[in-house]
């Protein structure tokens, strides 16, 4: 009995890794058609899927079916994006590439500096080819666009933030 039991609950195991690779394909595609490359897609949602939301390039790597190169690549753009952090396995040499649960609201809140470099250039870009002329409207119009995104952009951070504590994810 304890082999019938035994299979069970292998057969159960197997499903339960079929959805979740299932999952992380249909998520990673969905990435895709959003913008973003196949690789840190990928990544990013077998990460997301992981029971400790943790997993080392190894891991990351055999769950994937993907080389370490591809692996490295794609956590060194999703570290960049603020999306995964690399931290110390304990006790181990090895690297754990972990997603959290506020990532979706701090890789936008560290838009704040690209927004803020994208504005500068754009006032620039007013004030050298002039506010009445067509590129200096076009150009403004831009600028006005990002400067609203910008203050939205942080009430609606902090709105997030509000809203995590009524549903007791803080």
């Amino acid at each position: 009995m304890s082999t019938q039991g035994s299979s069970t609950d292998e057969g159960g195991a197997q499903a339960s890794e079929d959805a979740r690779s299932r999952f992380v394909e249909r998520f990673a595609a969905q990435l895709v058609e959003a913008g973003m490359t196949r690789m840190p897609s990928r990544v990013f949602a077998a990460l997301l899927a992981s029971d400790s939301g943790a997993l080392t390039s190894a891991e990351l790597g055999k769950q994937l079916q993907v080389s370490p190169a591809a692996i490295s690549g794609a956590v060194r753009y999703l570290t960049q994006q603020h999306m995964v952090t690399r931290e110390r396995e304990p006790g181990t040499r090895r690297d754990l590439f972990r997603v959290h649960s506020n990532q979706w609201y701090e890789a936008l809140g560290s838009r704040d500096n690209v927004l803020k470099r994208w504005e500068d250039s754009l006032r620039e870009g007013v004030e050298s080819l002039g506010p009445d002329t067509p590129p200096g409207r076009r150009i403004a119009e831009t600028l006005a666009f990002f400067e609203f995104v910008q203050v939205e952009l942080a009430d609606l951070i902090e709105r997030w933030r509000e809203h995590r504590k009524t549903l007791g994810l803080d």
